[in-house]
């Protein structure tokens, strides 16, 4: 395993869209567990490949946002979604901006895990707001995009000082 570099806002790979994955091998396998411990290294609660430089449609999401359950899901989509969340949203390819983003409050995912068997995983708050950040991810697009506002830097201090939320 190893650390990946994350790109930031400015690199042209964040703003395509990836491919689907169709080979569900030692490849990907490696990427999956790079990417499992950068995601752990940055302290963030999810990562998509495109944030490492790979255009494949793939994220991870720590669900359990302990750096333990980590949700692999390959070629995933949306099934459901319920309720509206606002809030203070930030991007570990957007370092230290944050920006006011409003996401569904549950949120239902299929997704493949790395053997390309197909799963569904249901998330509320903070995990709902990551799986629709991550996919949004592979099809090319930063929170930046829909934010309604950018926290000033005074806000975020204020912001950080209150809860410490972590990065998605």
């Amino acid at each position: 395993m190893g650390l990946r570099k994350i790109l930031t806002d400015k690199d042209p790979a964040l703003h395509k869209a990836c491919r689907p994955v169709t080979a569900f091998d030692a490849k990907l396998h490696k990427l999956l567990d790079d990417m499992r411990e950068t995601l752990i290294d940055s302290n963030g609660v999810g990562l998509a490949a495109p944030q490492v430089g790979i255009l494949r449609r793939v994220f991870l999401v720590d669900v359990g946002l302990n750096g333990e359950d980590i949700l692999e899901c390959i070629n995933p989509e949306i099934l459901e979604t319920d309720g509206e969340q606002e809030g203070a949203e930030g991007c570990l390819s957007v370092p230290g901006k944050y920006g006011i983003v409003t996401r569904p409050n549950v949120v239902k995912v299929r997704a493949q895990d790395r053997y390309g068997k197909w799963f569904e995983a249901e998330g509320e708050g903070l995990i709902a707001r990551a799986f629709c950040h991550e996919l949004a991810h592979l099809d090319g697009h930063l929170y930046t995009e829909v934010a309604e506002r950018m926290l000033t830097p005074e806000e975020l201090e204020e912001l950080m000082n209150e809860d410490g939320d972590e990065e998605e």
